[in-house]
């Protein structure tokens, strides 16, 4: 006659078991790369504001056929010896006062401050031929700071800068 089968609804627990054991090993290979991801993402702040220091620089050049003269002061202020920026600004970084660098008569010519909490701390110094402008930050508060440096150099008239940045897993 008629052969009633019990349907079988749900998952067994080998079925589950193999789920969540490849939902780990995704993770162990996923977890580090994006930690790495965000690492990187940090560190991208620094070559852009060492871009507009450059630019800026560059054009004074142009206008006046020397570079922005003197040092300008360490801004922001590191909250923490070792470049960790903790009890400033949100999440380690340093807080933003951009009042400071405008007081500042270097970071005044360079037209040059930073308006919101950053992971690095900015220096400055330049000759009427070259100058040097730095990045400094520790990104993960371990006490490794990691350094970009950008170097200007005027060559039978034309500026010219080049950004140096630090060997990767650095930090």
């Amino acid at each position: 006659m008629f052969s009633l089968k019990k349907i079988q609804r749900g998952f067994t627990l080998i079925e589950l078991m193999i789920v969540v054991a490849i939902i780990g090993i995704l993770a162990i290979v996923a977890v580090p790369n994006f930690m790495d991801y965000i690492k990187r993402s940090k560190k991208t702040e620094a070559a852009l504001q060492l871009d507009k220091i450059g630019k800026a620089d560059k054009r004074a050049f142009a206008e006046t056929s020397s570079f922005v003269l003197n040092s300008a002061k360490t801004l922001p202020a590191k909250g923490s010896p070792g470049g960790c920026c903790n009890g400033g600004g949100k999440d380690n970084h340093c807080l933003a006062v951009p009042d400071l660098f405008a007081a500042d008569p270097v970071w005044k010519q360079l037209d040059f401050q930073v308006d919101e909490d950053s992971l690095f701390y900015y220096d400055y110094t330049g000759t009427a031929i070259d100058f040097t402008a730095t990045a400094t930050g520790d990104l993960d508060c371990d006490g490794t700071e990691i350094h970009y440096t950008l170097t200007g150099t005027s060559k039978n008239g034309n500026p010219a800068v080049l950004l140096t940045e630090p060997p990767p897993n650095s930090d």
